[in-house]
């Protein structure tokens, strides 16, 4: 892999060929510098989300990795947002098609790529990237990564097993003993204390949606309450933070420059 800006495809996985958009400082040694999968919103521009994270690269010292998932390929929020887990009559597809899957592989891929010795990577995803990451860490329980960065989600799956997917999680391979590891793991959610439009022109306002809060910035702040309510409920270990970026409103760039030095 390049130092600076490069790209690559990748196919090593069960569905369609992604770019992969990446940025390797010059001042560090790529076979053990921590990764950043970065998972962008419903624009599907991954080099501007691979761009955004650039500054805070140098300045921490990690690889950054912005791979691609065009419309074309995974249409809508059904492949994308929601991880591909079902088809187009809402029926599960087999967990080697869910677009969930090309994230480990991907990963095996730029360490080998960088000959690095990396055994994880932090997570990233704005907006819609940002309904990917949450969903992807109840799904793939197994995955490797060490810290998941949920970002201006417009919409959330709540740690609930009494509200149908995507809303919540019935429905689901998630139980009880995978909700628990969930809510112990290491996850930061990111929110613009200015993403506060309950009129933007790409919120979702479906009844599910209104029920979790009027915008983004109090879905989020609901969102984060809940899992905390329920793991002092159920007497679980609680991993999760919350930070709220001021004066940031429903941006990549922005929370990038609040957010770099969660890398790790």
């Amino acid at each position: 892999m390049e130092v600076g800006k490069s790209r690559f495809e990748f196919s090593d996985w069960d569905g369609p060929s992604i770019p992969v958009w990446t940025y390797v400082p010059d001042r560090i040694d790529p076979r053990s510098a921590p990764i950043a999968i970065i998972m962008h919103g419903a624009s599907r521009n991954p080099d501007d989300y691979r761009d955004a994270w650039v500054a805070g690269a140098d300045k921490h010292g990690f690889i950054v990795i912005a791979p691609g998932f065009s419309n074309d390929d995974f249409p809508g929020a059904r492949a994308y947002n929601m991880g591909g887990v079902l088809d187009q009559n809402g029926q599960p597809l087999p967990r080697a098609q869910w677009t969930f899957s090309v994230i480990e592989p991907l990963f095996d891929e730029v360490v080998s790529r960088l000959g690095g010795t990396q055994s994880g990577y932090t997570l990233y995803g704005h907006s819609a990237g940002s309904q990917f990451v949450h969903r992807f860490m109840y799904f793939m329980p197994e995955a490797r990564a060490k810290r998941f960065l949920f970002a201006n989600a417009g919409w959330y799956t709540f740690p609930d097993r009494a509200i149908a997917f995507p809303f919540g999680l019935d429905g689901t391979p998630v139980n009880d003993a995978r909700l628990q590891a969930a809510l112990a793991k290491d996850v930061v959610v990111l929110l613009g204390d200015q993403d506060n439009d309950a009129r933007h022109r790409l919120l979702n306002r479906s009844r599910e949606a209104m029920r979790q809060g009027r915008h983004r910035f109090e879905r989020g702040q609901n969102f984060f309450a809940s899992a905390s309510q329920l793991a002092q409920d159920k007497g679980w270990d609680f991993g999760w933070q919350l930070r709220v970026i001021e004066g940031v409103a429903h941006s990549n760039s922005g929370i990038a420059a609040g957010a770099a030095d969660l890398i790790e």
